[in-house]
């Protein structure tokens, strides 16, 4: 079975659904950073981004590093969705707009140490085999779109990046962190860090998609941390999600599987969150099975699904929910040496 060796952390601050998160200063254990060595031509080698073929992004293509945004925009944008070139493009430093761009099929997008999109939504849309590595995304507002969204495309892997915004404004200033929907499948979401926001990860965007969603939006989940949210750690409909060696700290609720949905919670712990595992929201419920899981001051209210621990089509390794704590923080987020 592969080794997972990062943690999921969920973070929010609040005793009372309705209550604003808190941000909290991470102490220096929580956000050690462990570096970790990586190469541009890495590919998926973990959850449901192995499958249907695997995702190796830009692999075997051009290499271009870029600094600005008309630079990323010139080798990254898909505005007519017919760029299905394999390119691995390297960000170096920050890049501000406030501007969507759209990323076209058989790419790599991996960051330098510290590289930032800053109000700069990035768009997958009816593409397949895409990889992000090493990204930090800010500030993205709800008129330019997500962090990242994801939409009808297939075979995506986001690993070792940050996302987060404030909670200084309402709910709906910003949009959704990384959202994946349209029927979109084989993704994995790993080593992530998500954090001072209102609406984190939907996963199914519409309790009105079951044509297009059901059957598809297979998600994986595993080794991220979760900081400061309001919710969505993720929301999933119809799907099928699998969440591991996730930490979630300080949220209002957490998990929650709607319309049909089933999801597979393992070592993962829950600190200070509210509703930790729920089905809310939508009049369909949504299912979940939950195995060597700490739920703090919650519970999970979720009804038990049909997952097991054999579910999943991909070998897994969890770290126990004992020791999330200690191993997720310190390496989840753009923490990778290129």
């Amino acid at each position: 079975m592969l080794f997972l060796r990062n943690i999921l952390g969920l973070v929010i601050c609040a005793s009372l659904i309705g209550a604003a998160p808190t941000a909290t200063e991470d102490t220096a254990v929580d956000r050690a950073e462990i570096a970790k060595r990586a190469a541009i031509t890495d590919v998926a080698n973990t959850g449901y981004a192995t499958q249907n073929g695997g995702t190796t992004g830009g692999k075997g293509g051009t290499t271009t590093t870029v600094s600005t945004l008309a630079q990323f925009s010139a080798v990254a944008d898909n505005s007519k969705n017919n760029d299905a070139t394999p390119r691995v493009i390297v960000v170096s430093g920050t890049i501000s707009g406030a501007q969507q761009v759209r990323i076209g099929s058989n790419k790599t997008i991996i960051g330098l140490p510290g590289a930032k999109f800053s109000g700069v939504s990035l768009f997958v849309w009816k593409q397949k085999n895409v990889i992000i590595r090493n990204i930090i995304s800010e500030y993205v507002l709800a008129a330019t779109g997500d962090g990242l969204t994801i939409q009808a495309s297939s075979n995506v892997w986001v690993d070792h990046c940050e996302f987060y915004s404030d909670l200084n404004h309402d709910k709906d200033y910003y949009d959704g962190l990384l959202d994946v929907s349209h029927g979109s499948e084989w993704v994995t979401i790993s080593n992530t860090y998500f954090h001072d926001h209102w609406k984190a990860d939907l996963i199914g965007h519409s309790d009105n998609n079951a044509a297009e969603d059901t059957g598809h939006l297979h998600v994986t989940e595993h080794d991220n941390y979760w900081l400061n949210i309001g919710s969505r750690t993720p929301s999933i409909r119809y799907g099928t999600g699998h969440v591991y060696n996730s930490y979630f700290k300080n949220m209002n609720t957490g998990i929650d599987t709607r319309d049909g949905a089933q999801i597979l919670v393992q070592s993962s712990v829950f600190e200070n969150v509210t509703e930790p595992i729920a089905a809310l929201y939508s009049d369909s419920t949504g299912y979940a099975n939950v195995i060597d899981v700490k739920l703090g001051i919650g519970s999970n209210t979720a009804p038990v699904g049909t997952l097991t621990a054999n579910s999943p089509p991909y070998a897994y390794s969890l770290l126990g929910s004992a020791n999330v704590v200690a191993s997720v923080p310190g390496q989840a987020g753009a923490t990778l040496s290129i």
